[in-house]
């Protein structure tokens, strides 16, 4: 059986391109984890996973750092930003690994945006259950709640763009000029939106990060006090930016 190389598996999984891919690729993709997931890719090819078994594993991770995360504690916070950076791995192997073996396929990209979806969302309500302090309903589960629809809701609002011009015949990518408002005071908001990068507190790999902080400062205080902080940040960076990015996309040209 024939057992690429490393280097193989890296140029035929990462084309030109990949790492400076716009909103798609994520910072910690482009500093870090592109440099390790090419021997974790080779292994699974080496091995025969097809890709779709690697995007479902990713979800699991994603997915089990949320529950890991409610349980509260310093080391619950600890294992889930290190699931996190594995749900990460994964994320970035599973693309190389189809693209390797010419295994790509529109389930494949169906499954990925939803492994993303799926891991935001447990991340927030394990966040508010954190807050919460115990596994009960109570205004801090009612908080992680409300971050994960927005979050949800966010990502819905991107998504939409391509099946409503999908919809409605036109090509899926949309030129660089379309993203920006018509108006030059929602172009200069959105400019600085951008620049400030507030939306990424939602995100997994962040979130984890600002939780794992969160809980030792939690841990040195005696209380939840930074963990409630967090999640009040996270309820309004998620509604805020809601609106925001619905805005700006009916500001902008992507719907023409």
């Amino acid at each position: 059986m024939y057992k690429p190389s490393i280097a193989e598996v890296r140029a035929g999984g990462q084309p030109e391109g990949v790492r400076e891919r716009r909103n798609e690729e994520h910072w910690a993709g482009r500093l870090y984890m592109r440099d390790i997931s090419p021997y974790v890719s080779t292994a699974f090819v080496r091995a025969g996973v097809p890709p779709n078994p690697i995007t479902y594993l990713m979800m699991a991770c994603g997915v089990l750092a949320g529950v890991t995360l409610a349980l509260g504690g310093l080391w619950s916070a600890i294992v889930a930003a290190l699931l996190v950076q594995l749900y990460l791995l994964l994320d970035c192997s599973d693309g190389e690994v189809a693209r390797f073996t010419g295994r790509t396929s529109v389930a494949g990209i169906y499954l990925d945006r939803i492994g993303h979806y799926l891991s935001e969302v447990a991340l927030l309500i394990g966040l508010g259950v954190r807050a919460q302090g115990e596994f009960q309903a109570g205004e801090w589960v009612v908080a992680g709640l409300v971050a994960a629809l927005g979050a949800a809701l966010i990502k819905a609002e991107t998504d939409n763009v391509v099946v409503a011009r999908a919809k409605a015949g036109l090509d899926e990518h949309v030129a660089e000029e379309a993203l920006r408002p018509r108006s030059a005071g929602l172009s200069l908001a959105r400019r600085l939106a951008a620049a400030l990068r507030f939306h990424r507190v939602i995100h997994a790999v962040e979130l984890s990060l600002l939780a794992l902080a969160a809980a030792v400062i939690d841990a040195v205080r005696g209380d939840l006090l930074a963990t409630q902080v967090l999640t009040v940040v996270c309820v309004a960076v998620a509604v805020v930016q809601t609106v925001l990015h619905l805005v700006s996309v009916l500001a902008s040209r992507r719907l023409q």
